[in-house]
């Protein structure tokens, strides 16, 4: 597999899944715009890492809520790079609260940063990938908690279940112009989100037993699946959710 020559777009791309797919993308030849909102200092040193491959990358500080920065992100592919072939809508957050609890302005920022920067960066990616020909994937990262609730997390999950749809209604309307728009659902990820369940020996441990492969995934097996999708070998799948979970959602106590 090669996507050499290919030119992606990782929102949240400077760490945990986000930083993994970057450079899972720039093994596989592609140039990337490297979208972030903090930490500069890491996306330079994931710029050298990136070079270092063979590829070409850019940082972008863009605040992917705003549809004004998102068009930024895709001005700037298309402004070093002339194109845009891949669009990973990675960047999230989230607040552990529940539906009693929650406030207005912590479902605004889940809202707001999980799907509406999914929905307006699928529909600016689409139109440059439309008016530069070619066809294109657009790759939504969401989680088990599209269609597996989280009781504590009923903002997040909600935003998940909207990226759920969003996958499959954006494919079906964008299959005609040869864009595929594919989910890519992880459950239990060592990334910084879970450092307080890594740190906690118990936690961590009730975890790791309630999925059958025993461990939560390392962010460069989800980025291995993310670059198979932006691949050839993904050519027939879209308006679906690939989960990546270690078979969490299956689980059972046998009772």
């Amino acid at each position: 597999m090669t996507l050499k020559n290919k030119v992606a777009i990782v929102t949240g791309g400077n760490s945990g899944i986000g930083q993994a797919i970057v450079l899972e993308l720039a093994r596989q030849g592609a140039n990337i715009v490297i979208d972030y909102v903090a930490h500069p200092d890491a996306t330079v040193e994931l710029e050298r890492q990136v070079a270092a491959l063979g590829d070409q990358c850019i940082g972008v500080d863009a605040d992917v809520s705003q549809i004004a920065d998102l068009q930024k992100l895709v001005d700037a592919a298309v402004a070093k790079f002339k194109r845009l072939d891949i669009m990973v809508n990675n960047a999230g957050i989230e607040t552990r609260t529940s539906v009693l609890d929650t406030t207005e302005d912590q479902y605004d920022a889940v809202l707001k940063i999980n799907l509406k920067s999914a929905f307006f960066g699928t529909q600016i990616a689409a139109q440059q990938m439309i008016k530069q020909g070619g066809g294109g994937r657009i790759i939504n990262i969401t989680s088990v908690h599209e269609d597996w609730p989280m009781p504590g997390n009923t903002a997040y999950c909600l935003s998940k279940g909207g990226m759920r749809m969003l996958t499959r209604t954006a494919g079906v309307e964008l299959a005609p112009h040869d864009i595929l728009c594919v989910g890519v659902g992880p459950g239990a990820v060592a990334t910084p989100i879970n450092t307080g369940t890594m740190d906690d020996p118990a936690k961590l441990k009730k975890l790791d037993d309630a999925i059958p492969l025993g461990r939560m995934a390392q962010p460069g097996e989800i980025a291995s699946v993310v670059a198979f999708l932006a691949g050839d070998g993904a050519s027939y799948l879209t308006a679906t959710t690939i989960i990546t979970d270690g078979g969490l959602m299956q689980s059972s106590p046998g009772l």
